[in-house]
């Protein structure tokens, strides 16, 4: 699993240098935050994610940027050893690799939103998704029980991978795709 950090993270990197100061009011996927408070939600577990993956129970300060930030997670977890044993971001130990798995939903999921939010393209490698997609699926009940995930959008079978996997989580891909995106990508 920790093979596909960089597969995750980098995408999402380029993304969060993409947005455009006047874009930070606009809304995103996610349906309680604006592209600004979603950007400053990854920035506040960014420290967290950090400690975990060295198995500390205090946080580092954070990055000076969300780009920082997101490129820390990715040093942390590139690696093996933070998938192995228990890890925490504050709360109850998890099993690490979950923890892991988590992180890189978290990091495609709201990489997606962001590219929604501000037309930007959202593209992942194929086999990132794929784990992504299963990884969801694992949890996507624990995940609606908790707030986190809406139902599941009804999306084609042959639909790209990708809208199949935001799918699990309650965004519409179609919807965005053919509304705000396109209007984002003419300004």
């Amino acid at each position: 699993m920790h093979h596909f950090v960089d597969a995750a993270m980098a995408p999402t990197i380029a993304i969060v240098h993409g947005i455009r100061p006047e874009q930070l009011t606009n809304p995103t996927p996610c349906a309680e935050f604006d592209v600004q408070a979603l950007l400053d939600h990854m920035m506040g577990y960014g420290p967290r994610l950090e400690a975990a993956a060295r198995k500390l129970k205090t946080a580092p300060d954070p990055a000076p940027t969300l780009e920082r930030q997101l490129a820390r997670i990715a040093d942390e977890w590139r690696e093996p050893d933070p998938w192995v044993g228990e890890a925490s971001m504050g709360g109850e130990p998890m099993p690490a690799a979950m923890l892991g798995g988590m992180i890189l939903v978290e990091m495609v999921v709201h990489g997606w939103d962001l590219a929604m939010a501000t037309g930007q393209p959202a593209e992942w490698p194929e086999e990132l998704l794929r784990f992504i997609h299963d990884e969801i699926a694992k949890t996507a009940t624990m995940g609606r029980d908790m707030g986190l995930y809406g139902p599941p959008v009804p999306v084609p079978d042959d639909a790209p991978l990708l809208d199949r996997t935001i799918a699990l989580t309650g965004r519409d891909s179609s919807y965005w795709n053919r509304t705000f995106r396109s209007a984002n990508m003419e300004a």
